[in-house]
């Protein structure tokens, strides 16, 4: 299994052993801003055939176990195998990457070898790797070579010099090529040890550097103040415990500061960077777990909100970015993602975000600093996010290197009439609807308790006119469901999809239509067993190896489960909840992965995605809103109180919640099935807020 650790905005992606092949097809290297800086690390012993023993990585640090094949000279026996015990541990702190090997001769006879170490750095931008640009690229420098070191240098057309100096702390050989040539001397049960330090940097920037041992403990500390600081559970589900833990250290390992304060990136190894949509979601459905991450979100989005009309970004004013670029085809111009705004829904979930972080933490005075951008926000909708004058939040691309679907469902091929044709822009999506509902609701009462009455009206009148509308022209009666989208000729996209399932959570559907909506998620054309597909494998274009259309993905059942919740759904969201527990439990580590193929349960288990992002921030973000789904969680900040209407899945019947957040504080909580229902216990209260709790299933 390939593998990734990561610590702030450097990365390394590697093979399974924490090796990067000199000229792999696969994207594998150290990177750091978009930028590769080191795209060759591999290493070997003179002489000395190597067999790998064990190989696991997490959060910002691997470790591998080798041990030797027998030596031989003719019919003699120099050094008998398995004798030589090699452990090898890497880590990341800020910008440095250490590899340290530490070799131990368990053989009665000395062993005397090289070790050889090569390396190399193409800095290739993420864009070119990813084979979606090529373009103008800059000049790489002739290395240098030093004491046991060597350093790259690349001048970027972006007027940017990149470095990444590489060094071990010890004797060594060096040339040009990046090669480190060690002694190894080792008698009968000596040890030696080996640690080569990459350093990657860029401009005037002089990056901090500990000592590997200095550095390895500050990595320990930092994972050690994460995890305890975080809710923890105890459940007689080895799969959710499993899901939870994991999703915890994914979320950890996928923060980065953009300079408003740590915000989950999107996913490794490709989307390593602040987005919107991703960003915002994966901190909506962390707000029970670590609400301050929605506020750098906040703050993230609302600094780069959109000021100008710029086709080439599709930046319009008021509107949320997409995704933010740092490499040198984004700095030079030659991609427009600096940012891009190529995303219809960024916009109204940026405004949901902040409306939900309200709701979990009361804290109104970050609604009072961000109530403009909320305007400017509310004014996009009004002035350009409804190109053609239908009434409907619409996207068309403008950017020639843009993204034509600019929903969640992003593919070329994910808006699709029932007869397999392709929709054409303008394109109405329904969820997208729903978020504008739910956010022009939720401020109606916001801008209200700001005592602005008249944005507050305006936004409530809006809010019910679309919600008429939509009725009327999204409602499909033959299938009981809502259309995907509405086409250029407003006329119904009505293939089967899950996106309907996110207006549950919004509001927009009535009772009776939320229900059936509800129910028909779970028919078993919609659930695989394992989740909710993307499409409905009764249509012409379902393929459920497809990216979006037949695929699950765990974020967009997360969200459906919110509204399932929202609309007192409780069996079906208990056995969607069911179904997501055992994927997890198919998967190595039990971390659910970006998506995976919709074949269904009767068919073996989950299908793995080729090339799915794991860890992915929105698809370990689906714990955490279990995590509160299973609690019951509905704060109410205007009461300061929350209520709790715990709902557990077959095959968990006790969960102890540690450090729950909401309010000013935490709850401890303890949920035990019987056969009156599920009872709740508050173990601890530090919320200042009261809690009402009752019996749901």
């Amino acid at each position: 299994m390939k593998q990734l650790i990561k610590d702030g905005e450097v990365f390394l992606f590697s093979d399974p052993e924490g090796t990067v092949p000199g000229g792999n097809a696969e994207g594998y290297g150290l990177w750091r801003r978009d930028m590769r800086h080191l795209s060759t690390l591999e290493w070997e012993l003179e002489g000395v055939g190597l067999v790998t023993l064990s190989s696991e990585a997490r959060g910002a640090r691997g470790k591998t176990r080798y041990t030797n094949l027998e030596v031989k000279s003719g019919d003699e026996v120099l050094f008998w195998r398995e004798s030589l015990e090699i452990i090898r541990e890497r880590w990341i702190d800020g910008s440095v990457l250490h590899d340290r090997f530490r070799l131990t001769n368990l053989d009665r006879r000395q062993l005397r070898s090289h070790m050889v170490i090569r390396v190399d750095a193409d800095f290739a931008d993420m864009f070119t790797v990813r084979g979606f640009a090529g373009g103008k690229t800059g000049n790489k420098r002739q290395s240098e070579c030093g004491h046991s070191s060597v350093r790259f240098v690349y001048e970027g057309v972006d007027g940017l010099v990149r470095r990444t100096s590489v060094s071990v702390d010890t004797d060594a050989e060096t040339d040009e090529e990046g090669r480190f040539r060690i002694p190894v001397l080792l008698e009968p049960g000596e040890s030696m040890s080996v640690t080569l330090s990459v350093v990657s940097s860029e401009g005037d920037e002089s990056p901090e550097v500990l000592s590997p041992d200095e550095s390895f403990l500050r990595v320990l500390r930092k994972e050690e103040q994460w995890r305890t600081s975080c809710p923890e559970a105890e459940t007689d589900s080895v799969a959710f415990k499993g899901m939870l833990e994991t999703a915890l250290g994914d979320f950890r390992m996928l923060l980065t500061d953009a300079g408003d304060g740590e915000l989950p990136v999107a996913g490794l190894p490709w989307f390593a960077v602040p987005f919107g949509r991703d960003s915002l979601i994966a901190a909506w459905q962390a707000l029970p777990v670590r609400p301050e991450l929605a506020l750098a979100v906040i703050r993230t989005m609302a600094r780069h909100q959109g000021s100008r009309l710029d086709p080439w970004r599709d930046e319009e004013p008021g509107k949320i970015m997409h995704e933010i670029r740092r490499g040198e085809l984004a700095n030079s111009g030659q991609v427009p993602f600096t940012p891009y705004y190529g995303s219809i829904d960024s916009t109204p979930l940026f405004l949901i975000l902040m409306a939900e972080y309200w709701r979990f933490t009361g804290d109104f005075e970050t609604i009072r600093t961000f109530a403009d951008h909320a305007r400017r926000a509310f004014e996009w909708m009004d002035r350009h996010g409804d190109p053609d004058g239908r009434g409907y939040t619409s996207y068309v691309r403008k950017s020639e290197k843009g993204i034509d679907n600019q929903g969640w469902k992003d593919s070329a091929d994910s808006v699709v009439h029932k007869d397999g044709r392709l929709a054409e822009a303008p394109i109405s999506l329904c969820e997208v609807q729903g978020y504008v509902y739910m956010a022009r609701t939720r401020w109606a009462e916001l801008f209200r308790l700001l005592g602005d009455e008249e944005t507050a009206n305006r936004l409530r009148e809006q809010a019910e006119d679309l919600k008429r509308r939509f009725a009327d022209d999204f409602w499909m009666e033959d299938e009981s469901f809502v259309a995907l989208a509405l086409d250029k000729d407003r006329r119904k996209v009505g293939a089967v999809t899950s996106n309907p399932g996110h207006l549950l959570m919004t509001g927009i559907l009535d009772p009776d239509k939320g229900a059936r909506v509800g129910r028909r998620l779970l028919e078993s054309d919609l659930f695989s067993g394992w989740g909710i597909r993307t499409m409905s494998d009764r249509e012409k274009a379902y393929n459920p190896m497809s990216y979006h259309n037949g695929s699950v993905w765990p974020h967009d059942n997360s969200l459906i489960l919110l509204g399932l919740l929202e609309t007192g759904m409780t069996d079906e969201a208990a056995r969607l909840m069911a179904g997501l527990i055992r994927s997890a439990s198919c998967f190595g580590d039990y971390r659910l992965p970006e998506l995976f193929c919709g074949y269904g349960e009767n068919e073996g288990n989950p299908v793995p995605y080729p090339v799915a992002c794991s860890p992915q921030a929105w698809a370990a973000g689906a714990a955490f809103v279990l995590l509160r789904a299973m609690a019951g969680m509905f704060p109410d900040p205007v009461r300061k109180q929350v209520e709790l209407a715990p709902v557990l899945p077959e095959g968990v019947n006790r969960l102890l919640i540690r450090r729950l957040k909401v309010g000013e504080g935490e709850l401890d909580l303890a949920l035990v099935r019987s056969e009156a229902g599920v009872h709740v216990s508050v173990l601890r209260n530090t919320t200042g807020w009261s809690v009402l709790h009752r019996s749901v299933r």
